[in-house]
């Protein structure tokens, strides 16, 4: 049973810590996609809830409002949504607090980028395309839908994430996908690139983090479902290695050969 609470918020657009992001708006606290290895559940000491990660959310009902008016501080300058939430997830269809908010950002023209897991980013393409400048994202972590729906349960189906990411391009905005976090054993990104080179802008990578409580759920995880991997995990991550700087590698490789724009975002601290 999922929470939902409506709650009103003081300001909508913070400062980031995020790199190249220079402000987030994030239109819900938590997040209904349930996603095991969320990072973002360290969120959760803020908001006074009790429940479980991914079993509840907080509906900024004010959000829109918050937006200001007759500004340019804000033209040019990145706004991300979202960086602890999705701004498409499945309580967005209801609220729309993502559509309101786009629209009242439209006449200040920030730097847009936003990124999600869900195809509904599609009902907004009517606005994403009065931003002069505008990425959207959607996230992949794995080609494998039988995965898809054990790690991150309340996610849109990986295809229809890849053609949402399609008709965007056919749009005319800038796409990338977000290829993390990787998991060992199941992120197959080279067949993420090669599925969705034709459409995609740019390609964003980040590790599986295990930091905080995230690797007792990934743990968990692995348990019931893949407790034959479990030690290679705990090779991966509690010995020294190696995994993730020749995963590094390989990435680089593969797309310096592939003609591909890409990033590299990982944990300990190496970004191409």
């Amino acid at each position: 049973m999922i929470k939902i609470r409506e709650i009103t918020s003081k300001s909508i657009i913070a400062k980031s810590n995020l790199p190249d992001t220079e402000y987030v708006i994030n239109p819900y606290v938590g997040c209904v996609h349930s996603c095991i290895y969320c990072y973002a559940r360290f969120m959760k000491r803020f908001t006074g809830h009790n429940e479980p990660w991914g079993n509840f959310i907080d509906v900024k009902i004010n959000a829109p409002e918050l937006i200001p008016e007759g500004t340019i501080k804000y033209r040019g300058k990145t706004i991300y949504m979202s960086s602890v939430t999705d701004p498409y997830n499945p309580l967005e269809k209801k609220y729309r607090l993502t559509r309101s908010i786009l629209e009242n950002l439209i006449s200040l023209q920030p730097d847009l980028c936003i990124q999600t897991k869900s195809d509904l980013i599609l009902r907004d393409i009517d606005l994403l395309t009065r931003f002069e400048n505008c990425q959207a994202g959607l996230c992949i972590t794995t080609m494998d839908d039988s995965i898809r729906r054990e790690i991150e349960p309340y996610t849109s189906p990986v295809q229809k994430r890849i053609e949402a990411l399609k008709r965007l391009k056919e749009a005319g905005i800038e796409t990338y996908v977000f290829i993390g976090p990787i998991l060992p054993f199941f992120t197959d990104w080279q067949e993420i690139i090669l599925r969705t080179k034709s459409f995609t802008d740019l390609y964003m990578f980040e590790n599986l983090n295990i930091a905080g409580t995230v690797w007792n759920s990934v743990e968990n995880w692995l348990e019931e479902k893949h407790i034959e991997l479990l030690e290679e995990y705990e090779r991966i991550y509690f010995t020294e290695s190696g995994y993730w700087d020749n995963v590094e590698k390989e990435i680089r490789k593969f797309c310096l050969e592939q003609n591909i724009i890409f990033e590299i975002f990982f944990h300990h601290g190496k970004h191409y």
